[in-house]
Formats: structure tokens, C-alpha cells, sequence
């Protein structure tokens, strides 16, 4: 076999197109969202959301009703919860966090491990970017699309409420909307990348893409050019490599977000030495 043959080769194979495109799809709102979070301090929100969706799962599937649903009403619950208590006592936002998912995600064990659920636990945690179904990938293209078009349409609302919420309030905007708006899209991406890197490493998706680029880029714009351009390339070329590595795709394309991560963080180190000694 040639170099180009080997090359090709996993194009040949229609579970691993499958892969390579869901990976594209589930990139985009990552992308998209990833840079908001970071800028808001949001990261652990999207952590207790990811993992506050496993009750959602089961429930959804003791009911018979579509998991997505499930998974999105139980990470809204989440954030909801987290900002009614937050508003309500004296313990900080990232205490209630960590109390309210760590709660839900273990309900949800409890819950799957009594109905003997037929949803294997590993595809939830982990998921299942090889066995995507064509109907799975519709949802999370449909998903993709309406968080790229929501943010398209009030991009300017969401970048002044990222910065200052203070002054959006005062422009007039409701920044009430903004907030839950921008809770809601982080649920339904959380959702779309449920069974293509599951529970656990959606978080990554959410997150390093915006980090990365607000290490590299100095507007908020090419970071967001930038978190959207490295979240599909880094997806599809991690999904790519686990072919040859034999490896599960998402925790590839998470070490090679870590890896990234760790370059544009030393570049960046270097660059702002530079700029001190001139």
C-alpha cells in the first residue's frame, strides 16, 4: 500500500465518515459558545451542566421519550437551580455548582444502575462518535444551526453582555434573556455532543477552543474566528488520527486540544516577555 492509498484510507469506510463529519458538526456551537464561556468565567457551568444531563438521560428513557430531551430539561434544571440558590444565600456560585451536579450526576447513577437501563453507560459518559446514527446526526446538525443563527442575529447583544452585563442593562437590553439564552444554547450543545463524546468530555469542546484562541488573538472577533476555525480542524483531524491509533476518537481530539493548549499557552508566554522587554 502506497502513502496515498494509507492516507485515503479511512474514507473508505462509512462509519468513519460518519465520525469525521459529526465531529464537524459538533464543533461549530462549541466553537461558537467556547469563547463566551471563557470571557463570562462560565467553565465550570458548562462542567456541572455536562454532567447534570445523566439523570436527564435515564428518565427520558424510563419515560420512552427521546433522550435529548431528557438530557436538555435536566441540564436547564442546572443552571436554573444553580442561579436560584446563588441569588437566594450566602454560598458562592461555584459551591452551589459543585453541589447541584455532583447531586444530579450521582441521582443519575443510582437511577441507571436500578432500571438497568439498555443505554450503555459508557456511550454516556464517553460516547459513541463510531456509531452515530443518521438520526442522531440530523439532531445535532439541527442543533448546530440554530445556536450559529442565534448568535449571528445578537452577536452584538451577547459580546457587550459577556463584558459588562451592567452596561447592556443600562443600553436597554435584557440582559435577563441574554443570560438564560446563552444557559439554553450551552444545554442544547451539551446535547449535540451527547453521543459523540459524551458526559465527560463535552466539557473540553466547550472550553479549549476559546481558551486557546483568547491566548493567541487580541479581539474578540478573530477569537472567535479563531476558536471556530481550531474547533473543527483539531475535531476532524482527532478523529482522523484515532483511526490510525486505534484509539476512541473523542479523548483523542482531547489530548490534541491539551496539546494545543500547552503550545499557545508557552507562545504566549514568550510573546508577552517580548513585548515587556522592548
Amino acid at each position: 500500500m502506497n502513502l496515498t492509498a494509507l492516507l485515503l484510507s479511512p474514507f473508505q469506510f462509512d462509519f468513519m465518515n460518519t465520525a469525521l463529519a459529526i465531529s464537524v458538526i459538533v464543533a461549530i456551537p462549541c466553537a461558537l459558545l467556547s469563547s463566551f464561556m471563557v470571557i463570562k468565567g462560565w467553565s465550570l457551568m458548562g462542567d456541572a451542566m455536562s454532567h447534570a444531563v445523566f439523570p436527564g438521560v435515564v428518565l427520558a428513557w424510563i419515560l420512552g421519550i427521546p433522550l435529548a430531551i431528557g438530557a436538555f430539561c435536566a441540564g436547564l434544571f442546572c443552571a436554573l437551580a444553580t442561579g436560584y440558590v446563588k441569588e437566594n444565600s450566602r454560598i458562592k456560585q461555584d459551591t452551589v455548582m459543585g453541589i447541584i451536579f455532583s447531586g444530579m450526576f450521582a441521582a443519575g447513577l443510582i437511577l441507571y444502575i436500578s432500571v438497568k437501563s439498555e443505554v450503555h453507560l459508557d456511550h454516556i459518559l464517553f460516547g459513541d462518535m463510531l456509531g452515530i446514527s443518521t438520526s442522531d446526526m440530523l439532531q445535532s446538525a439541527a442543533i448546530s444551526c440554530v445556536v450559529a443563527l442565534v448568535i449571528g442575529m445578537k452577536w452584538r447583544d451577547l459580546v457587550l453582555h459577556a463584558f459588562d452585563a451592567q452596561q447592556a442593562k443600562a443600553c436597554g437590553l435584557n440582559t435577563t434573556l441574554l443570560h438564560y439564552g446563552l444557559l439554553s444554547m450551552i444545554a442544547l450543545t451539551i446535547v449535540a455532543t451527547l453521543k459523540a463524546v459524551g458526559i465527560v468530555l463535552s466539557i473540553a469542546l466547550l472550553i479549549a477552543p476559546g481558551a486557546i484562541a483568547i491566548l493567541l488573538m487580541r479581539t474578540f472577533s478573530s477569537v472567535m474566528i479563531c476558536a471556530l476555525l481550531l474547533a473543527i480542524t483539531v475535531c476532524f483531524s482527532g478523529t482522523y488520527l484515532s483511526f490510525f491509533l486505534d484509539s476512541a476518537p473523542g479523548p483523542t481530539i482531547v489530548v490534541l486540544f491539551a496539546l494545543i493548549f500547552t503550545v499557545a499557552f508557552i507562545y504566549s508566554l514568550r510573546r508577552e516577555r517580548k513585548v515587556l522587554l522592548t
